[in-house]
């Protein structure tokens, strides 16, 4: 998570809302991709932290599937990034801060409680919660 909160430093400093994600090989114990928002850089609603990541690792892997690798972010995927956790077979999930208003995991829609939902990672929430949230508090508060 360590990586995570890194990248989303990065991304804050980039003027991104503050979101890293990092894709591990636990078995290797090695980072696979890591990286952060890019929303704005890339004029793209689309660029968030974990997509950049899992389409980094999945160049990396030669495979749209991540069976055996986990994902690390610093906040709640939202719903779109949820279903790309899905779609990409990532064998976990940890994150941050929770996002009641636009998580998709335990806010939202849920998307892995879903019938729909065709892979469910293991879900791990609250990983250094507080420094996580500190990020996305103290980017928000200097933005007014």
């Amino acid at each position: 998570m360590l990586l995570a909160l890194t990248e989303a430093e990065r991304a804050a400093a980039r003027g991104e809302v503050p979101v890293g994600a990092v894709i591990i090989d636990p078995i290797a114990q090695s980072v696979v991709s890591a990286d952060g928002n890019r929303v704005v850089e890339r004029h793209d609603p689309t660029a968030h932290a974990e997509l950049i990541a899992i389409q980094a690792a999945c160049r990396v892997v030669g495979s749209e599937r991540l069976n055996d690798l986990d994902i690390y972010v610093t906040l709640e995927p939202c719903p779109m990034c949820a279903q790309a956790i899905s779609l990409a077979r990532l064998r976990r999930l940890y994150f941050g801060a929770a996002d009641v208003k636009g998580g998709g995991v335990e806010h939202g829609p849920r998307i892995f409680a879903q019938p729909t939902c065709r892979h469910v990672p293991e879900v791990y929430g609250g990983i250094d919660e507080t420094r996580a949230s500190a990020l996305l508090r103290d980017f928000f508060r200097d933005r007014r």
